[in-house]
């Protein structure tokens, strides 16, 4: 016989602290979160906001090649990124520049990066939004979906043999869970116990495909069990429960206390990417209630205005201050002249080998 799937309110099986209109959810005691934090969380996830509508504009106007935007991902991308320590390691998906952002990365070389020029610390070498920089740990992320996974556990066993304090965050979007790096990364995790957080966000569209034909599974958090260790379920789009989830788990990594999966229930509100176009496979009205009804800016600003934390002015110079600053990268970046051609030679060996010596130079005597 056909096993039968009983149908679950998946909000119930979320934990959350706020609810939609910002107000503290049912039983939820006053979260115990440092106002600082707060305003950094808001004010990052505003500027993702800002960044990602400024990119798509550029891109639509034919000045910059390519862009995928995190418009109503911004709760579950910055406030996991809260929970982290700066020595704390990230390998991202594709959305989570905003961790990036959170944890330092200048916003001019956010804006190099996309537009691929010589102030491109990657030198033009990944896709735009592909970002990377050793400098707030944060490895450049790959299009090939799930091969990150592992290498987060990877990183993860590494820094348990060296018995230090770092715990690594990977990243994955629903599409993901359905790959076998997937279950190579699980596996490992949960035998052999490293400091390793993997953050699953369920924004229900691998691309095109939504979330019932990838799984049989009631949520993706439950996977978890199978590998023996525990799997959490939070509202995404609630970003003081994602930071509290966020922060149970890296802190139970740090002590030893080993692996913990987290799926983040949250909506892509905008295509998967500037050449997608989600009309053609989903039902646009469903979209239209997460962009009105559950938007995360909305939610946390609500909380904090009620709280005295945020004013409509300090809100409206905030924002206004983001665009400024992005339209400044804009201004600063977008004269620049690609990477040198020079530049291809090199970083790939410790020491040239002959026959890029050789095409070096063969470059070198043409210019």
């Amino acid at each position: 016989m056909p096993r039968s799937r009983r149908k679950v309110d998946v909000d119930a099986l979320s934990f959350q602290v706020l609810r939609e209109d910002g107000t503290l959810a049912d039983g939820v005691a006053e979260p115990d979160v440092d106002a600082e934090m707060l305003f950094r969380i808001y004010r990052t996830m505003a500027l993702v906001r800002t960044l990602d509508e400024r990119m798509m504009a550029l891109q639509r106007q034919g000045r910059v090649g390519f862009y995928g935007a995190a418009t109503g991902q911004e709760a579950a991308i910055v406030g996991s990124a809260a929970a982290l320590e700066p020595h704390d390691w990230v390998l991202p998906a594709l959305r989570e520049s905003g961790v990036a952002l959170f944890r330092g990365y200048p916003l001019r070389k956010y804006v190099a990066q996309v537009m691929g020029n010589a102030n491109d610390i990657l030198k033009g070498r990944q896709l735009a939004c592909h970002y990377g920089d050793r400098s707030v740990h944060y490895v450049p992320m790959s299009s090939n979906v799930g091969t990150q996974i592992p290498h987060a556990v990877g990183a993860a066993m590494a820094a348990k043999l060296r018995r230090d304090r770092t715990v690594v965050i990977g990243y994955m979007g629903d599409g993901a869970t359905s790959t076998q790096d997937f279950h190579v990364a699980m596996n490992f995790a949960g035998v052999l116990r490293p400091p390793v957080v993997l953050f699953c966000q369920n924004n229900q569209f691998s691309i095109s495909v939504p979330v019932r034909l990838q799984t049989a599974s009631e949520t993706i958090a439950e996977k978890a069990l199978a590998y023996g260790f525990e799997g959490l379920r939070v509202d995404g789009n609630d970003a003081i429960a994602v930071y509290l989830a966020t922060r149970y788990a890296v802190d139970k990594a740090r002590g030893g206390g080993g692996p913990t999966f987290i799926e983040a229930l949250t909506y892509r509100i905008g295509a998967h990417s500037s050449s997608d176009d989600p009309s053609r496979y989903r039902d646009e009205s469903v979209t239209a209630e997460w962009r009105t009804r559950r938007d995360p800016l909305a939610r946390l600003r609500a909380f904090l205005m009620a709280r005295g934390a945020l004013t409509e002015e300090k809100d409206a110079a905030l924002r206004k201050q983001l665009d400024d600053d992005v339209r400044a990268a804009i201004a600063d970046e977008e004269p620049v002249g690609p990477p040198a051609v020079e530049t291809m030679f090199e970083d790939v060996y410790a020491r040239m080998p002959p026959h890029l010596q050789e095409q070096l130079a063969e470059h070198t005597r043409r210019r």
